[in-house]
């Protein structure tokens, strides 16, 4: 018989989930309002890598204008050129997909670049030359010299130009739009009103992120007027333009001290409706690790689904060659356990073919199974014994708590189970909430949170989008 997983806490980190559980007072209005100038809260990284900051101002009458400020560091200190975007966009109706989100359809006016380099100007120019279609050859003169200020325009509606593919640019990003509020806690009464805005995901692959759609989140923009505090990057961002890109305050360096309990800092979205809050520890002493993948079905993490444990083992590591400030490292998982938190889980893992997830016909809910014996769960995606090649950075924030940023899944639903699969970009941070050295005060297990029933078993609550959990399973892939 399976008995409920052991838990090792340390009180902050079970505050840390318990908040994010309770929904962290946190409100989204459905269709969003978009008014307003939103910023980053510091230098973002997409997958290429790209470094960048973006500030957008939306208007009341649905226009848009937009910068997206790119840089070669990934500190955000060197820039390389920005965009001016100027468009419109429509709000259409909540997404059937992404639960919580709302559709929106995006036409863009205009597209203009503006170098602060003459390397920029070169590469950018040897990129749109060389890779653009018809009416965009000689978009760039090679003889021309870099005009400090000069704005060259790389998309117009009205002529009916395009230019922007080579710089691998599209607003897909608009297609898929949330709006958050939240209190900052302060020592006064209420707190402080913070906005986010997030915007769709961009595509691992850089051939696919033309064409795709979103279906998850990137790194939220937060309202210059109402934005966590302190935020040096903020008004730094806020007061810039494409002739003045914004250069963040020098940070210094940290080196990779994973030692320790990290926990997500809100309840994060992946591509492929995947709602999930992470729990890692990492044992520097021996190099072994062990992570809780908590998966619901909402957008705030109220519904739990299934729950996910694995261990292994990781190697030391060494500096990413391809992502300045990264640190790559291999992950090896050994084993692993299920907790199916619904009915839903509890019928397909019971109906998944005999050997291949756990003891057959054993799943119920609440009750964790181990599927090591079977070398994974077939129905979940997850083989076991693997490795992943992983990339890794570690921060402090404003408030000087230890952030700690893991790759960034493949948009596909793949495994970066090859070197050439090692991610370029991070997902959400985790913060850490246990020092390496701070002993874990209790155990406490794994609940099943369901009602009472009239005879004294948990009731399981229907799920009006359970069909979506079957969605997100073909994505899930450990493999």
């Amino acid at each position: 018989a399976a008995a409920e997983a052991p838990l090792r806490w340390e009180p902050r980190c079970r505050q840390q989930l318990r908040h994010l559980q309770d929904g962290a007072r946190i409100a989204a209005r459905l269709p969003p309002r978009l008014d307003g100038h939103w910023v980053s809260t510091g230098c973002e990284v997409r997958p290429g890598p790209e470094f960048l900051t973006r500030s957008y101002l939306f208007y009341s009458n649905r226009l848009f204008k937009a910068h997206q400020f790119y840089y070669w560091d990934p500190s955000c200190r060197e820039p390389s050129y920005s965009l001016v975007i100027k468009g419109k966009v429509r709000l259409r109706q909540a997404s059937w997909i992404t639960r919580g989100a709302t559709e929106a359809d995006y036409h863009l006016h205009k597209v203009g670049i503006v170098f602060h380099s003459r390397r920029a100007m070169r590469e950018v120019a040897a990129w749109v030359n060389g890779t653009s279609g018809p009416g965009c050859s000689g978009f760039l003169p090679a003889g021309r010299s870099w005009a400090p200020g000069a704005l060259y325009e790389v998309l117009s509606a009205k002529m009916e130009r395009d230019c922007t593919a080579a710089l691998g640019f599209a607003m897909h990003e608009l297609s898929l739009v949330r709006v958050e509020q939240h209190y900052q806690a302060l020592p006064r009464p209420g707190g402080r009103l913070v906005e986010e805005l997030y915007l769709g995901d961009i595509h691992t692959e850089w051939r696919e992120r033309l064409h795709y759609r979103p279906t998850g989140y990137q790194r939220p923009l937060q309202n210059a007027l109402h934005h966590v505090h302190p935020c040096p990057a903020c008004g730094i961002i806020y007061r810039a333009d494409e002739h003045h890109p914004p250069i963040l305050p020098v940070r210094a360096e940290l080196p990779m001290q994973l030692s320790g309990s990290w926990v997500s800092t809100h309840c994060e979205v992946r591509p492929a409706v995947l709602f999930l809050t992470r729990y890692f520890i990492f044992h520097g002493s021996n190099h072994t690790w062990e992570g809780y993948y908590y998966h619901y079905s909402d957008p705030l993490c109220k519904q739990p689904t299934f729950t996910i444990y694995a261990s292994g083992r990781y190697t030391q590591g060494i500096p990413s060659s391809k992502v300045r400030g990264g640190t790559e490292l291999a992950f090896k998982v050994t084993q692993a356990r299920v907790t199916p938190m619904d009915q839903v889980t509890v019928m397909m893992l019971n109906s998944s073919e005999p050997g291949s997830c756990g003891l057959t016909n054993s799943w119920h809910a609440g009750m964790e199974r181990d599927i090591t014996p079977t070398n994974g769960c077939l129905a979940l995606g997850i083989k076991l014994p693997h490795t992943e090649y992983e990339l890794f950075k570690t921060e402090q924030d404003a408030r000087d708590r230890s952030l700690l940023f893991i790759g960034e899944r493949p948009t596909d639903g793949s495994s970066p189970d090859r070197p050439d699969k090692r991610p370029t970009s991070y997902q959400a941070p985790l913060i850490q909430c246990a020092g390496a050295s701070e002993e874990f005060s209790e155990y406490i297990s794994l609940k099943y949170s369901g009602k009472p029933d009239a005879s004294g078993n948990g009731a399981l609550k229907p799920l009006p989008v359970a069909f979506l959990l079957f969605i997100a399973l073909q994505f899930l892939r450990w493999d």
